[in-house]
């Protein structure tokens, strides 16, 4: 019974995995769904069009969905060839944003383009995967065995997180950083050196939550935000509320009361709380199922690349996959109240054109990757088959 249903999900005879498929074109129509429904009211007080953001957001969804595509045309030998290239990109994005970026409530996160604007984290995070997939591909051995190999990595990353700290953007470098860490873990690296390098994180994220008045007033919100819900802890009380009118089954599509202006950023950082008020427990346990589909879809292909001996391309996929977590795991988690407020997207459902375009990108790494994987094995079989055929003709 259980081998009858492990062949009716598994993927094997298909052109493509179509679970990763289903979950991520799932989210993106979802996404849009709901960033339609939580901007209604604020693009109507704005603009006098209460589809604005919903038409802006269809746009970067097929924008997105066709940039995709092309990444999806490229073989992986070229982006690891990119990948010096790619870092390098990244950190001129970082420092151009702090000359020439948009500040929007305090952080200069964005690079004006005229229609749009382009978040400078978002195409860094994705440059800083693919140099350091190349990086370990290239010093596996030494990574494993000397300390200089696996604290080099950290230098690269020193230069991000000092960058991303000018704009502010700590949502960024926690993801950033903890993508990082997990390809080093998964490279093999000794443990014992993970706890050093965990202490030492520790304590700078400490330093850093305190040397602030702003940002300690934003753990102390967190730790009670009823204390002072009308100020510091505005956002999550609201949120909070969200989920608490949600339920089992929601208000309804459309139906949500935190939207009319109660909860800020209702389409972007807390879009989340409206799809939980709206279409309650069963749906927010839902969208967090397809994202768990996502994630071990991407590290199941990583794995199999592993198993071949594709370096590049197992840690390609173990980073994109824990960029999507990290990321789906702190977005979701602010919005109930787990972890201080961070300005961080949920991928593939919060609104802005950035964020869907590198996720779209990094789903596309992933098919290529699992594209390239069974083109090798229908050779293989061929190959197989043509020598039992030869075999069996003498």
């Amino acid at each position: 019974m259980l081998a009858r249903w492990e062949k009716r999900l598994s993927t094997q005879d298909q052109p493509t995995d179509g679970w990763l498929l289903l979950a991520t074109a799932s989210l993106l129509i979802i996404g849009w769904v709901m960033v339609t429904s939580a901007s209604s009211e604020i693009a109507t007080s704005l603009t006098g069009n209460p589809y604005y953001f919903s038409i802006r957001h269809g746009v970067f969804v097929v924008f997105s969905v066709l940039v995709g595509l092309f990444a999806l045309r490229i073989p992986l030998e070229r982006w690891r060839a990119w990948g010096p290239g790619l870092l390098l990109v990244g950190v001129v994005l970082l420092i151009a944003v702090l000359f020439i970026g948009r500040e929007v409530n305090g952080s200069k996160r964005w690079i004006p383009l005229g229609i749009a604007n382009v978040q400078a984290s978002e195409v860094a995070k994705l440059c800083l995967i693919v140099y350091f997939a190349d990086y370990l591909q290239r010093y596996l051995p030494e990574v494993r065995r000397d300390w200089g190999a696996f604290l080099r990595p950290f230098v690269v990353l020193g230069v991000y997180v000092v960058l991303l700290i000018f704009e502010p953007d700590y949502g960024a470098i926690v993801v950033i950083g903890g993508c990082m860490m997990g390809m080093l873990l998964m490279s093999g690296a000794p443990l014992w050196r993970f706890g050093l390098v965990t202490i030492l994180v520790v304590a700078a994220a400490g330093f850093l939550a305190v040397a602030e008045p702003y940002r300690l007033e934003r753990i102390t919100s967190f730790a009670n935000p009823w204390a002072d819900q009308y100020a510091s802890g505005y956002q999550l009380t609201q949120a909070l509320i969200a989920f608490g009118r949600g339920h089992w089954l929601g208000l309804g599509l459309g139906n949500s009361v935190q939207k009319l202006f109660y909860l800020p950023e209702a389409h972007t950082d807390f879009v989340f709380a409206v799809l939980a008020e709206e279409l309650g427990l069963i749906g927010a346990v839902s969208v967090v199922c397809l994202f768990a589909l996502l994630i071990f879809r991407g590290i199941r292909i990583g794995r199999k690349a592993e198993l071949r001996g594709w370096a590049f391309s197992a840690y390609l996929c173990y980073g994109i996959s824990l960029v999507f977590g990290a990321q789906a795991f702190i977005n979701i988690a602010v919005s109930t109240g787990m972890l201080p407020t961070k300005g961080l997207t949920l991928p593939l459902l919060s609104y802005g054109g950035s964020s869907l375009v590198v996720s779209c990108v990094m789903v596309a790494m992933l098919l290529r990757v699992d594209a390239e994987l069974r083109a090798k094995m229908r050779a293989s079989r061929v190959a197989r088959q043509a020598k039992q055929s030869e075999q069996g003709e003498r």
